[in-house]
């Protein structure tokens, strides 16, 4: 089976949407983001599609699109869907597959079932994305200890923002992770500059040596 990867974060709307699509074509693999919530704007797939350079059979599509922008058990309860985790299994690729999850790790899927009950079963590393601006250190350590605490490996953190040394430098020590890299704010925003910051910022052999 070929190498694979949960890309999570810290919260809501820090860039592991990018992250992931920079990873997914750095890698040359294939992207999976198993549940959406809200399709009225560009979805997350779309996004990656857009930035990553794969082909559309590289992309796959979502188990559930919810039309609702909101955590996914709401989502699914507006829009008379049953969520069931038990039903979301990894896909067997012939390349390296980067999962994406959905907001952070807490998120509900259903009442009584979280993002991170899931990615416990699944039993394959996560990369933590967390921004560099205020507030990341208390974020992304609680987020290390809720991996810790299901015994979810971890590969380590990609920031994302401007540099912030001591921030970053305070959170892999304290938290005892690695720092795989920083992904700065890109402007423009687009396929081509995306990969090359990537290539700048990032080492591939350092996610696929965490997913052998």
């Amino acid at each position: 089976m070929s190498a694979r990867i949960i890309v999570t974060g810290t919260d809501t709307g820090i860039g592991k949407t990018v992250f992931a699509a920079g990873l997914a074509g750095a890698l040359d693999g294939v992207y999976w983001k198993p549940i959406q919530a809200g399709v009225e704007e560009e979805t997350d797939r779309a996004t990656v599609l857009r930035l990553s350079g794969l082909s559309p059979e590289r992309v796959l599509a979502e188990v559930h699109r919810l039309r609702t922008p909101a955590s996914p058990h709401l989502a699914a309860e507006r829009d008379g869907i049953v969520i069931d985790p038990d039903g979301l299994a990894l896909p067997d690729t012939d390349r390296p597959l980067v999962v994406e999850g959905a907001g952070g790790l807490l998120v509900p899927l259903t009442r009584n079932v979280t993002y991170i009950d899931v990615m416990a079963r699944w039993n394959v590393p996560v990369v933590l994305c967390a921004r560099t601006s205020l507030g990341t250190i208390n974020h992304s350590l609680l987020s290390v200890e809720a991996l810790r605490a299901r015994s979810i490996a971890i590969a380590g953190i990609a920031f994302i923002g401007d540099e912030n040394p001591e921030s970053e430098r305070i959170i892999t020590d304290l938290g005892n992770v690695r720092h795989l890299g920083r992904l700065p704010y890109l402007d423009p925003l687009t396929g081509p500059s995306l990969r090359v910051a990537f290539a700048r910022h990032f080492r591939t052999e350092d996610f696929l040596q965490e997913m052998a």
